[in-house]
């Protein structure tokens, strides 16, 4: 994957202190006040017991965190070091520690975690933080085939039902994950991926089924053990060639073509 910049560490995620992205003085005092406030309330300290010390150092935030909305910046920013690799399957990770390196309170990137550990991407690791979960190719390839039970028949079943002028709708999202690809960065073509997928089954105008297949794109795009899926450019720019192939295919009329293209395209998520 194309890294940005590296930051002060050399690991990877710009510093956001020479980008100008912490947050304001005056925000940050405001979040460290709520902060205070909820740990005084609920008898857990200001930092829960979490110890910073002989941690893997954490590279820094790509993303500009806003005092708006900090938990889900942080919550999207912590996603994508996920994707990237960036968050190594194994090690612990304490809020106080990812909070010093996005600028913010403990406060926001513990909600933030807390949601990833619902998601299952992180276990609570009690008076330390949170440890990334380990994965193997097993799991990856158990979430590919979940995945193809619940979304290739409904994309069979729509192919048939929804006009071709719909599916010409979809073209600039197939093409904005064909510019994703060549990027090489798979923390960027995941988020396109994702998009155009919860769009193409939006059609459907089942929303539980969208979130169901949403949470498993994103499980399928967490990095194994031993470093991040072995998915280099040429392989994210074929896998989003196929979504314009499906969309010209079904825009056609050409059912058996898109049979054939869905099936192939979630043989290859593995």
């Amino acid at each position: 994957m194309t890294q940005g910049a590296q930051g002060s560490a050399g690991t990877g995620i710009p510093d956001p202190r020479t980008r100008g992205s912490r947050v304001p003085p005056q925000s940050r005092a405001a979040d460290v006040d709520v902060d205070r406030d909820r740990d005084l309330a609920d008898g857990a300290g200001a930092v829960r017991g979490e110890h910073t010390h002989s941690e893997t150092p954490i590279p820094r935030p790509r993303t500009v965190v806003q005092r708006s909305s900090v938990r889900g910046q942080i919550l999207d920013a912590l996603r994508t070091a996920l994707v990237g690799g960036e968050l190594t399957p194994g090690e612990v990770y304490s809020a106080p520690a990812l909070g010093d390196r996005f600028g913010v309170s403990a406060t926001p990137v513990r909600e933030a975690m807390q949601q990833l550990a619902t998601e299952g991407a992180v276990e609570v690791v009690p008076n330390r933080g949170f440890r990334v979960v380990e994965r193997g190719a097993r799991e990856l390839a158990e979430l590919a085939e979940i995945r193809a039970l619940i979304e290739v028949p409904v994309m069979l079943r729509l192919a048939r039902t929804v006009p071709s002028a719909r599916w010409a709708d979809l073209r600039p999202l197939a093409e904005g994950t064909v510019r994703a690809a060549s990027s090489g960065c798979r923390a960027t073509y995941a988020e396109s991926d994702r998009a155009f997928h919860c769009a193409l089954l939006s059609l459907s105008g089942n929303e539980q089924l969208v979130q169901i297949a949403e949470d498993l794109h994103r499980r399928a795009q967490w990095p194994l053990v031993g470093g991040p899926a072995v998915r280099g450019r040429a392989d994210l720019v074929a896998d989003a060639s196929e979504h314009l192939a499906l969309l010209e295919a079904l825009g056609a009329g050409e059912w058996d073509v898109a049979q054939s293209l869905v099936r192939e395209h979630f043989a290859g998520v593995e």
